[in-house]
């Protein structure tokens, strides 16, 4: 009935792999060993099983099959042995076994009184009918419970389950628990006869019994009874799957397959079935709510949660930890008088004030040559900004030096010829000067900028770091046919900053928005596209924030999360060190430097400082650059931003 659209097809592969198996082996193979857990003696498991066993001896002629009745320790020893090629066991033990030697389940029986859920394992606790006294298992506190055995899963653990939710610890809070072992019939005589006030069955055992007419069902009554949607047993705990048939590690794997083909073809009203009490045979089902049985109860699989916590000593014993608390207090407070031991800890505390001294000195040790790495990597950055940017200054510098020649061959001419005017070669000689001058502000300018020094913290503004950054960039910014666009507030607090350092960050921010728009194609008659803007204003703390945008080609997403790494760059021939040195720089001085998509494309980078209040020492020199005969690549425009 169960599964057979399913396994018909795989029946005939299964004989026939078992037959070709046995036919190409001389010798006649060793029946089929069936182990079953008689948990009601023998006789009883003969009387159930045997003929299931006799079905699946005629569905093996060639080899037949023989069942093997074992107790729950028989049941370990033969599987540890391996004495037996299959087990059928109650759902617990098969959950030990499982976990101790790795059977694994191939069917799950289907009683005939199987619950809507397909389970029909539990627990009946029972007390005889005249007993008022024990209404539910919270009377249970005090009185003398039977059951078989410790690891019966049916016979006791399901009942331990129960009474651990209703707050009775079996071992601790019953006035006796006892043991009778299999068959489980002794104890419902014990409960009947007075020997105990409450027993443990298997359920549908009481029915069981008083079908046999072994014992009279007037004389009980179900504690805490149940009722189970489609179960017609009285139990008083929940239902959990019935017994599996459970296959060694050692069983061939075809020999299993056939095995199990053959059960789920047995027919409902087969012989087998009706002796056993069954319909048939199913697919594995899920023995998970037993795993949080046995979990609960810190059994099986799960013993090893049984080990004694240190939370579990002071819960069970915290009195005598409490006096011995008490007792160790007083010991330390009469040691600490002791006179010899406030020497030796005295002579401890002034070796370790000696050990912080020395850890002290070697933390400032390593923060001050954390320190001169850092302006050594300053430095090192502002160097290698130069040497890219070394072919732009010296276009820079050789447009005042042509002009300091033009000037002087033009004197010479006019000498040479004998027409010169005085007036005019103070003319000329003054054009000399204004040249050579122009020409020692931007030398000036880069040995500033490259001069190792310890920073200088001063009052300044802001905007005048940037002209001067601006200005180291104005070649670049020719060269590639694009223009630095201004937007400067005029009303903004002063920076407390080292402006060289400032000057470096602003300087590697526009250089890198250059390089990012190198490959942008400019417009049509001659109109520059390729436009970096920079921007001053306050941000809402009222701290000075400094942008700087480009239209260049922008930031991918792997880019934007690792824009700051050492080492990690966009360029093909980047060091990778220019924004982390950068960042360094910013929040040295308490600010922030961050990175945004520009709206119209292209990258935004924004680093905002905080605000020194109103100035009260010298700013530092303004460095605007000069326009006279410099290519028009700087447009500005002031602004109130706030």
């Amino acid at each position: 009935m169960f599964l057979r659209p399913v396994v018909g097809s795989l029946a005939m592969a299964a004989c026939l792999a078992v037959s070709s198996a046995e036919g190409a082996k001389s010798a006649p193979e060793p029946p089929i060993r069936v182990g079953v857990l008689a948990y009601r003696g023998g006789d009883h498991a003969n009387a159930v099983w045997e003929p299931t066993i006799r079905y699946l001896a005629g569905r093996f002629p060639g080899r037949g099959a023989e069942m093997v009745p074992l107790d729950l320790s028989g049941m370990d020893t033969a599987v540890q042995n391996r004495t037996v090629d299959f087990v059928l066991t109650n759902t617990g033990n098969y959950v030990e076994l499982e976990g101790r030697y790795g059977i694994a389940r191939i069917a799950t029986l289907h009683s005939s009184r199987a619950g809507a859920s397909g389970a029909s394992v539990g627990s009946t606790l029972i007390v005889r009918s005249d007993r008022t006294d024990i209404r539910d298992l919270g009377d249970l506190k005090g009185r003398t419970v039977l059951a078989s055995d410790p690891d019966a899963f049916g016979g006791f653990q399901v009942a331990w389950g129960e009474m651990i939710k209703a707050g009775i610890d079996p071992y601790r809070d019953l006035k006796n628990l006892g043991f009778s072992g299999f068959p489980l019939d002794r104890i419902a005589f014990a409960v009947r006869d007075g020997e105990s006030d409450v027993g443990v069955l298997r359920a549908c055992l009481l029915e069981e019994l008083a079908a046999e007419g072994r014992i009279d069902p007037g004389q009980f009554r179900v504690l805490a009874p149940r009722t189970p949607p489609g179960f017609d047993c009285a139990v008083s705990t929940d239902l959990y799957p019935d017994w599996p048939l459970a296959r060694l590690a050692s069983t061939p794997e075809v020999l299993a397959k056939a095995v199990v083909v053959a059960l789920f073809q047995m027919p409902e009203n087969d012989p087998a079935a009706e002796a056993g009490g069954y319909v048939g045979w199913t697919v594995p089902l899920d023995y998970q709510p037993v795993h949080t049985l046995f979990r609960a109860l810190r059994i099986g699989p799960y013993r090893y949660l049984r080990e004694i916590s240190l939370l579990d000593i002071a819960r069970e014993h915290w009195e005598w930890l409490a006096l011995g608390a008490l007792a160790l207090l007083w010991w330390a407070i009469h040691s600490l008088r002791v006179e010899h031991l406030i020497k030796v800890r005295t002579a401890e505390l002034h070796a370790a004030n000696r050990s912080l001294l020395h850890e002290m000195a070697e933390r400032r040790r390593a923060e001050e040559n954390a320190r001169d790495r850092q302006k050594d990597m300053d430095h090192v950055a502002r160097l290698s900004i130069l040497g890219e940017m070394a072919s732009n200054l010296a276009h820079e510098l050789n447009q005042p030096l042509g002009a300091i020649a033009n000037y002087a061959r033009g004197c010479t001419r006019r000498l040479e010829a004998g027409t010169s005017d005085p007036m005019q070669l103070v003319e000329i000689t003054r054009a000399i000067a204004d040249q050579a001058d122009r020409a020692g502000r931007i030398i000036a300018r880069i040995r500033d900028f490259v001069r190792k020094r310890a920073p200088q913290l001063e009052p300044m503004d802001v905007n005048d770091c940037v002209h001067a950054a601006v200005a180291l960039c104005q070649g670049q910014a020719s060269n590639g046919n694009a223009a630095i666009s201004l937007s400067l507030a005029d009303d903004l607090p002063p920076v407390l900053v080292d402006r060289i350092q400032i000057e470096q960050v602003i300087l590697n921010l526009v250089k890198n928005a250059l390089d990012a728009m190198a490959e942008t194609q400019p417009g049509g008659a001659g109109e520059a596209v390729r436009v970096v803007s920079i921007r001053t204003a306050r941000d809402r703390d009222g701290r000075v924030e400094v942008g700087v945008a480009d239209r260049g080609h922008g930031l991918t997403a792997e880019a934007k999360g690792r824009l700051f790494e050492p080492f990690f760059t966009t360029k093909s021939g980047g060091m990778g060190l220019g924004l982390s040195i950068c960042r360094t720089i910013v929040e040295a001085h308490g600010g922030h430097l961050w990175a945004t998509d520009n709206p119209g494309g292209g990258t935004v980078m924004r680093f905002v400082l905080p605000a020194a209040g109103p100035a009260t020492s010298p700013m530092c020199p303004t460095a605007s650059p000069s326009t006279a005969d410099e290519p028009p690549v700087v447009t500005e425009e002031r602004n109130h931003d706030r």
